[in-house]
């Protein structure tokens, strides 16, 4: 089967597209033929997750039940799912792929298959930070910094579902697309001042641009007493103020089989939106990663086989 591996960490330049042996499934697992995978930087080596050595990339994963190991029930050949495979082992980024059967969900109908890929590790990263991390609460006012982006989508649509007050912060080029998410207040970033923007404290303030640690230092004044600051930005520490009791946490998005089928139920009911921005054959997913190193993806990229 074709697949996009690297033998090792580094630039764009170590993937590497070709033939590798189809994968069998062992017990609790099934086989997937892969409709889409999306695309991520796991080639760069800055997550701090161990993987084994050629690695195929791509977490995120739609498609069909190909093959079904011992001991799995409830799925059948020809199933449509979707999953968020473990970051340790190989993706979709190839034809097929192996998944536990543990983290299989059936796909939304309501989205083209091939789209759906688009779903698993954002929405839940979104969800992870807003309610498990933030717990936040209907009512509650949140602070969204970096909302253009795809994870920033999904936790502006997922906050105004829960019944908070959102505030964001956006490039003009997002602003719009922020807005229709549901976004109460949008504040242009490459213009405004943040804490002169605010017309009051938050309750959490969910970061997710690659800001200099000052001014995400200087940020947490947003927050009121007893609130909290979450960012996904793992490479850097999340700063919080205990003389305020402003707790600080890091997202590392984990699988959530329960969770996922959530997300997939609210996508059908019309409750989110998912976003595809760009559709590329697997073959040009190394030239796709040279485009990332040199910051010119915007949105979210599905890959098809």
């Amino acid at each position: 089967m074709k697949a996009v591996q690297f033998h090792e960490v580094g630039g764009p330049e170590v993937l590497q597209y070709g033939e590798v042996e189809q994968p069998t499934p062992a017990a609790g697992q099934v086989r997937l033929r892969v409709a889409a995978s999306a695309y991520n930087g796991m080639r760069a080596g800055f997550l701090p997750i161990p993987i084994q050595l050629p690695h195929v990339p791509g977490y995120d994963v739609s498609g069909t039940v190909d093959a079904i190991g011992e001991g799995v029930t409830g799925l059948t050949v020809g199933d449509a799912v979707i999953a968020f495979l473990p970051m340790d082992r190989d993706g979709g980024a190839a034809e097929y792929v192996i998944a536990p059967a543990d983290a299989v969900v059936a796909a939304p109908t309501s989205v083209p298959l091939a789209d759906a890929a688009a779903l698993p590790s954002v929405a839940l990263t979104a969800w992870q930070a807003l309610f498990d991390d933030g717990r936040l609460t209907a009512g509650q006012r949140l602070l969204v910094v970096g909302a253009g982006g795809v994870v920033g989508k999904y936790a502006v649509q997922l906050a105004k579902r829960a019944g908070a007050h959102v505030i964001a912060t956006a490039s003009p080029r997002s602003a719009d697309a922020v807005r229709t998410a549901g976004a109460d207040q949008v504040i242009d970033h490459t213009d405004t001042d943040l804490l002169d923007a605010l017309d009051g404290q938050v309750d959490v303030l969910l970061n997710l641009a690659p800001i200099e640690p000052e001014q995400f230092a200087a940020d947490v004044a947003a927050v009121h007493d007893g609130g909290v600051v979450v960012s996904t930005t793992a490479f850097m520490a999340t700063p919080g103020d205990e003389s305020r009791g402003v707790r600080a946490a890091t997202v590392f998005v984990l699988p959530n089989r329960e969770r996922l089928t959530e997300l997939v139920a609210l996508v059908d009911a019309g409750a989110l939106t998912v976003e595809v921005t760009r559709r590329i054959p697997l073959a040009e997913l190394p030239a796709l990663h040279a485009e990332g190193a040199a910051g010119r993806i915007a949105g979210k990229v599905i890959v098809l086989p």
